[in-house]
């Protein structure tokens, strides 16, 4: 069974994601902000990674970034959920690393679509 991260800090977009994926049949663990994420992320393994891109402290474009640096987590599929849901977001997204960018009100069956393929499950 493959284990999400979301990090968000929306309880609401937490909540709705994480209900989501868990009926699709994975495991999740949240975070409440970028830096909360990266220590889950250095204690756990992780399929993937769900990130929203404002969120206090850390943005989830520098996480986004951090990720692929390092090669501990650079094969972790990375979906940027937000609200700025522009071309040009995207388009920066995708740059950051991103494998996917999912704006926000999440489709939920396009974000279980989207980690399915992304995990291979």
């Amino acid at each position: 069974m493959a284990t999400a991260l979301v990090i968000d800090d929306s309880m609401t977009d937490r909540e709705v994601m994480t209900a989501c994926l868990k009926q699709a049949g994975l495991n999740v663990t949240t975070a409440n902000t970028g830096e909360e994420g990266l220590e889950k992320l250095n204690s756990s393994q992780f399929d993937i990674v769900i990130i929203d891109v404002v969120l206090p402290g850390r943005s989830g474009f520098e996480v986004c970034r951090e990720l692929k640096a390092e090669a501990k987590t650079s094969k972790i599929p990375v979906i940027i959920s937000s609200t700025k849901g522009t071309e040009m977001d995207k388009f920066w997204g995708m740059k950051q690393g991103a494998d996917a960018y999912i704006p926000k009100p999440i489709d939920q069956e396009e974000l279980v679509r989207t980690v399915k393929k992304l995990t291979g499950n």
